[in-house]
C-alpha cells in the first residue's frame, strides 16, 4: 500500500515538472524572438488606447474582440495576423476617443430630444 502511494506520489511530480519545463520553455522561446516582444508591445499600447478612449466612453465594440483574437495569434506564433489585429485595434481605440471628446458638449436641437 505504501509503495503504490509511493509510485503515485512520483508520477505526479514527473508530470508536474515535466509540464512546467514545458512552459518555460516556451516562454524563453518567445522571450528571445525579437518579433513576438514587438508584436506583444504593439498589443500593450492598443490596450493602452482601448483604456483611453473607454476612459471617456468612446470604446468601439469590436477593439476589445480584436486585441483577444491578437493574443491568440501572438501565442499561435501568427505574428504577422496579431500586428494587423493590434494596429486596427489602437487605430479604432484613437478614434472612439477622439469621436467621444468631440461629440462631449454636442447640442442637440430641442425638437430632437426625448
Amino acid at each position: 500500500m505504501q509503495n503504490k502511494l509511493i509510485g503515485y506520489v512520483m508520477i505526479l511530480a514527473v508530470l508536474l515538472f515535466g509540464g512546467l519545463g514545458t512552459v518555460q520553455a516556451a516562454g524563453a522561446a518567445k522571450a528571445s524572438n525579437p518579433e513576438a516582444a514587438k508584436v506583444e508591445k504593439m498589443i500593450a499600447v492598443a490596450d493602452k488606447a482601448r483604456k483611453r478612449a473607454a476612459s471617456v466612453e468612446g470604446e468601439w465594440r469590436d477593439v476589445g474582440k480584436m486585441l483577444k483574437k491578437a493574443k491568440a495569434a501572438l501565442a499561435k506564433g501568427d505574428y504577422k495576423t496579431a500586428k494587423k489585429l493590434a494596429a486596427k485595434a489602437k487605430s479604432q481605440s484613437e478614434m472612439g476617443y477622439k469621436q467621444a471628446v468631440a461629440q462631449k458638449d454636442l447640442k442637440m436641437p430641442s425638437y430632437l430630444k426625448y
